[in-house]
């Protein structure tokens, strides 16, 4: 396996007793990032090395809800909800030694949310008026209209401080050749759909206070390895090949846990959805009829048991039950498993079995492409939902590809359905996200454009009071899904697993990153 030989030796190296061993640590993840610039990568890849190698104003708390002092150590909300005015804490600096100020900030936010950027996650930094540098240590953050969740939205990667003078030395190899941040790890290098390695910044001090280590980091050494094989992952493991994962193969949970070398720590804090979206503007898939039936022909209980063993649970909803401004009144209008009824819908709108059973209509068969990215997890899935579909009449063609060239293809229109999974803390940060009709064509790779959604994402956004935005994204959540725009699959904990040899993690859900920022990986005295 390509990358992994490599890792072997490296491995090699951590096993040996003393200093070598509380020092260095090998992290293995299934798949890699198409870059590690914060405004320019959506990954869950992206996000797991830039709350490492960098920081943000405002840092989420491992229970999803309690904000915490970042880089700013305190903040100030405005009582329109329009001026945020954030303290910077003193000593900052970057990698290379350079003091960190409120300039930086401002460039950061500035970048961020400039069109030139391109960046496909501005929208999370609200409707800015302006950001300006009060003085050293003081940024004023103005609105021109309220954004009910931009403190949480601060604490993204994707609102992560970065260095100017960096940014213009690299030039369009930010985030790709380096990137010069604040966090406890420095970049040291990056080979794609290989290894990331950071080594331990020694002058940080700043990190977040939910942490009982501020800073230095424990470990010198980190190296993220990509392993997409599953068995390959958990050998690893079982063999302290790696001491760390959450990207922990399900089938492998229950041995994983007897095993007395083992540490598996889960957490039910996470909200993580998988998905498969129809770009409903394209032929077929544009059918309603259609996207509900792919619904009821799929058996998500089936999925979350013969696939990944109950350690999942089965998605009905394109977000959890459990999340904030979840709206209840729709709970029983979820579709469900039903495939007699997906037959029906199908013939009721004119899609006729062909000779060889796949559904024709005006010359069109039933055969959409769906995107999905290479790798064991998503290969699973998209076999098992082609199996469903095949017998009410729809041939799923699937096409995988490496997650170094995904994201891309994925931002075309060259596709019907796209397979997707995601982390939120919210409906309104779910919501936000895909369905706004500006975020088209990625994130919103479904072309969902409708005024009403667009009116309620707003109301909800801007509101002032819990009621009121409740109801917007309500509103929402019940139009999205009576048009099935999705197909919603599973909703996934997080796992994490490590060596006993390691201290008990306590796994962070902030956009699935589940090490967050590293400060707590230690090896037992």
């Amino acid at each position: 396996m390509k990358g992994y030989r490599p890792l072997l030796a490296a491995c090699a190296a951590l096993a040996l007793p003393g200093l070598a061993l509380a020092q260095e640590i090998t992290i293995v993840r299934e798949v890699d990032s198409n870059n590690y610039d914060p405004h320019k990568s959506t990954a869950r890849a992206a996000a797991e090395v830039l709350f490492m190698i960098g920081d943000t104003l405002v840092t989420l708390e491992p229970d999803m809800q309690t904000l915490a002092p970042g880089l700013a150590e305190s903040w100030e909300v405005s009582d329109d909800g329009l001026t945020y005015t954030f303290t910077l804490k003193e000593g900052v600096q970057f990698c290379d030694g350079k003091p960190m100020t409120a300039e930086d900030v401002v460039y950061s936010f500035n970048r961020w949310i400039n069109p030139e950027t391109a960046s496909p996650v501005a929208w999370r930094a609200g409707d800015v008026e302006e950001i300006t540098a009060l003085d050293d240590r003081t940024v004023e953050y103005r609105l021109s209209a309220p954004f009910s969740e931009l403190l949480y939205q601060l604490t993204q990667s994707f609102a992560t401080i970065i260095d100017e003078d960096n940014v213009a030395e690299l030039g369009e190899d930010f985030g790709i050749n380096g990137m010069n941040g604040t966090g406890p790890f420095c970049w040291e290098s990056w080979t794609p759909r290989d290894r990331m390695v950071m080594t331990r910044n020694d002058t940080y001090t700043w990190g977040p206070d939910f942490y009982d280590n501020q800073g230095p980091a424990h470990m010198q050494r980190i190296t993220w390895q990509i392993v997409p094989e599953e068995n390959t992952r958990t050998v690893a493991l079982m063999t302290e090949q790696t001491q760390v994962t959450q990207y922990v193969p399900h089938i492998a949970l229950e041995q994983l846990r007897a095993a007395p070398s083992i540490e598996v720590q889960r957490s039910d804090e996470a909200f993580w959805t998988y998905f498969i979206g129809f770009k409903v503007d394209k032929d077929t898939v544009s059918d309603p009829a259609v996207r509900q039936a792919i619904n009821l022909a799929v058996n998500q209980e089936a999925l979350a048991e013969d696939l990944f063993f109950g350690e999942v649970e089965p998605a009905y909803s394109y977000i959890s039950q459990a999340t904030l401004d979840w709206n209840p009144g729709i709970d029983d209008q979820l579709l469900r498993h039903d495939p007699e009824r997906a037959k029906a819908l199908l013939d009721e709108a004119g899609w006729v079995p062909g000779p060889d059973g796949v559904r024709v209509k005006d010359g069109v068969a039933l055969r959409p492409v769906v995107y999905v990215f290479a790798g064991s997890t998503w290969q699973k899935i998209s076999e098992f939902v082609q199996a469903e579909l095949l017998p009410i009449g729809v041939a799923l063609d699937v096409q995988a590809y490496d997650a170094t060239v995904a994201w891309g293809m994925m931002a075309t229109q060259d596709f019907d359905m796209f397979g997707m999974s995601y982390p939120y803390v919210s409906a309104g940060d779910a919501l936000n996200l895909y369905f706004r009709s500006t975020n088209m064509p990625t994130p919103n790779r479904m072309n969902w454009d409708d005024a009403e959604t667009d009116q309620w994402l707003q109301e909800g956004k801007t509101a002032l009071d819990e009621d009121t935005r409740a109801e917007a994204y309500g509103k929402v959540l019940e139009k999205v899904h009576e048009a099935a725009v999705w197909l919603p699959l599973y909703h996934e904990p997080m796992f994490i697993a490590h060596t006993a040899a390691l201290e008990p993690i306590v796994p962070h859900n902030n956009y699935g990153a589940g090490l967050y920022k590293g400060l707590d990986l230690k090896y037992r005295d």
